[in-house]
């Protein structure tokens, strides 16, 4: 049925209603202007989600903001001095700063959890807070020729205890007065002229002055006779440090892990960056006095590795005559072989690839089998009866 017939027919007018549908009017297209829907998703796209940027600002950091837009009341220059807990954005700083002025929610959301700080955390960020331009002033008072104590800096916020923060303390004051000092931007002080650049002389006259150098100059006898006796010198003690390192009993090996070992060598203490050679039936072992002592060991730990909690003499290693090799600890703290450790004044014997561990040094204990046997050998032949 067409609308036009339902507007022409009557309904039942008995019980005194009249019911009447109408047609519905056609709704036009409005048309959308183009660039006011442009700006429209323009503005969406630069509108910042608030929960996210207020969840990274943390109770430390809005008392951070608010102390030092107390002091100078300039967003930019708080934005650059504020060590906040993120990297925020100048803009993050500014949106920051509206929220907590003109939001009460957030205002009261952030005071709240201030007051939630620990006094010593609170105290600690207005300590570090920027100082006010009236802060600043006072300080330069004090002029660049005085030598200022703590006591004057405490007596300055004494004085001054309604400009300054409470949490300043004297030896804040000081230390910003010594970098005042140091960039010279005291009242007093005045920056020197910049020195004149010294003339640069170039290649073409450097030549020519190369030119007319006397090269037939006369030779100052006194400056080589001093430059002879000079080089006596040096190889006089090139003589007595080789002659020194020949009557060594232990050799230091500056190679890592362990080589083959001659005749001469009993037994090698491998460590990670040195090798000390054991030579003779008896060493010891320690740290060796400072430049200028006479107390000298066999076997200096200290070139192996920080040696500060080694004793002066740590103790000994003995070969016996029946070819066994023992290790006493004669210093204050314990020794440890192959994990056990050796307290002071008492040995243990040493065998072939065992740990030792002195005072955090690791070596491994390698023993010559040849040399060893040699021992034994001679130490049998002269235990045997006369027949």
């Amino acid at each position: 049925m067409s609308l036009s017939k339902l507007k022409q027919q009557e309904m039942d007018t008995s019980s005194g209603n009249m019911m009447e549908l109408r047609p519905i009017p056609n709704v036009a297209r409005a048309k959308i202007d183009a660039a006011a829907l442009n700006e429209r998703r323009k503005s969406r796209k630069n509108e910042e989600p608030k929960v996210h940027m207020i969840s990274r600002w943390k109770p430390i950091d809005d008392l951070s903001l608010l102390t030092a837009m107390d002091r100078v009341n300039d967003l930019k220059v708080a934005h650059r001095v504020c060590k906040f807990s993120c990297l925020f954005s100048l803009k993050e700083v500014h949106q920051r700063w509206q929220a907590l002025l003109f939001s009460p929610m957030d205002s009261a959301t952030a005071m709240s959890a201030i007051e939630n700080l620990h006094p010593e955390t609170a105290a600690s960020v207005r300590a570090r807070t920027i100082l006010s331009p009236a802060e600043e002033q006072l300080i330069m008072t004090i002029k660049s020729t005085e030598d200022p104590t703590l006591a004057q800096f405490q007596e300055l916020i004494d004085q001054n205890a309604a400009i300054f923060l409470r949490e300043r303390t004297a030896h804040h004051l000081h230390l910003y007065w010594q970098d005042l000092c140091k960039y010279m931007l005291l009242p007093d002080q005045v920056i020197p002229a910049a020195e004149v650049a010294p003339y640069l002389q170039s290649f073409s006259e450097a030549e020519a002055q190369a030119f007319h150098v006397n090269v037939n100059e006369p030779i100052d006898e006194a400056l080589e006779a001093e430059l002879e006796l000079q080089n006596r010198r040096n190889k006089r003690s090139i003589r007595l440090l080789e002659n020194e390192i020949s009557r060594m009993s232990v050799l230091v090996d500056s190679g890592r892990g362990p080589r083959e070992l001659d005749n001469n060598t009993i037994a090698c203490l491998c460590g990670h960056r040195v090798r000390f050679l054991m030579q003779h039936p008896e060493i010891n072992f320690g740290r060796d006095g400072k430049e200028g002592s006479d107390w000298q060991v066999d076997v200096n730990l200290a070139l192996e590795g920080p040696a500060e909690k080694v004793s002066r003499l740590q103790g000994t290693i003995k070969l016996r005559n029946d070819g066994l090799i023992f290790i006493a600890n004669a210093g204050k703290r314990e020794i440890f072989v192959q994990g056990k450790p050796l307290l002071t004044g008492h040995k243990t014997r040493l065998e072939d690839n065992m740990l030792v561990e002195i005072c955090g040094l690791t070596f491994t204990f390698i023993i010559n089998p040849d040399a060893i046997n040699a021992v034994r050998t001679q130490y049998v032949k002269a235990s045997e009866p006369l027949k």
